[in-house]
């Protein structure tokens, strides 16, 4: 089974990669009861022969299976469903909307904080940091870079508190990011509303502050939405890489 021969009717399909196309047809499987809970998947080698990817490309979409909180990875013995609906994704140790909620009560007061309150010094560091961003083209490095943005500005709003709480949840950060630039296409949208967090800063303006990290946040909870709960079927890229 080629999943670049996969079609769809109706309104013009999104070309997506081949990771996204593997994940959307596991899930589909999963959610359609082809594999009920207790259920354990074919072999990575049995997928890789049956869907015709490679194996980097089969364990992007395991894993995200596994956040999405569909399967558990049991060392030694495969991947087992778990669940067929997606009800909240899991990053490391805490779950999206859990995530979500400290980042609102958290993040949003900060960037008001930081605009009030941040150094010459912390302007440079988030305005290089951004820089390196936007030119960046390597997925896992930006994802690194990501997390240390949101904790630069932590570090901006001169409270060491806030700075340990979004120490505490940067693996997490990380991991969230990872799923929206998957299977959300966020880094370009997420360069630009960092940029007008930047720009807040430099202004020392309060309420753009507020405002930039607030538009942000509603993006990411947007972007999670649409991929727990997908409203079109896409198809993947023709000549997508598989590693």
């Amino acid at each position: 089974m080629n999943l670049s021969d996969s079609q769809t009717g109706g309104r013009k399909p999104q070309r997506v990669s081949a990771m996204e196309a593997v994940l959307a047809h596991l899930r589909g499987a999963i959610e359609r009861g082809d594999y009920a809970i207790g259920d354990k998947l074919p072999s990575e080698a049995e997928l890789c022969r049956t869907l015709e990817v490679s194996r980097p490309v089969l364990r992007e979409a395991l894993r995200a299976l596994q956040t999405m909180g569909l399967t558990v990875s049991r060392t030694g013995r495969g991947t087992f469903v778990v669940a067929t609906t997606v009800e909240d994704p899991t990053f490391g140790d805490y779950s999206a909307s859990d995530l979500l909620e400290v980042r609102r009560h958290v993040e949003i007061p900060v960037a008001g904080y930081a605009a009030l309150r941040r150094t010459p010094e912390n302007l440079d560091h988030l305005s290089h940091l951004l820089d390196r961003m936007e030119r960046e083209t390597d997925t896992t490095a930006w994802v690194a870079m990501d997390s240390l943005f949101h904790l630069a500005v932590a570090e901006a709003a001169q409270n060491p508190v806030f700075r340990r709480v979004i120490e505490e949840i940067r693996d997490a950060l990380a991991r969230q990011s990872a799923l929206l630039n998957d299977l959300g296409g966020r880094r370009e949208r997420s360069n630009q509303e960092h940029r007008a967090i930047v720009e807040a800063l430099i202004d020392g303006s309060e309420q753009d502050a507020v405002a930039a990290m607030s538009h942000h946040l509603d993006r990411v909870d947007t972007t999670l939405t649409d991929i727990v709960r997908p409203t079109r079927t896409d198809i993947p890229t023709e000549g997508s890489p598989e590693a």
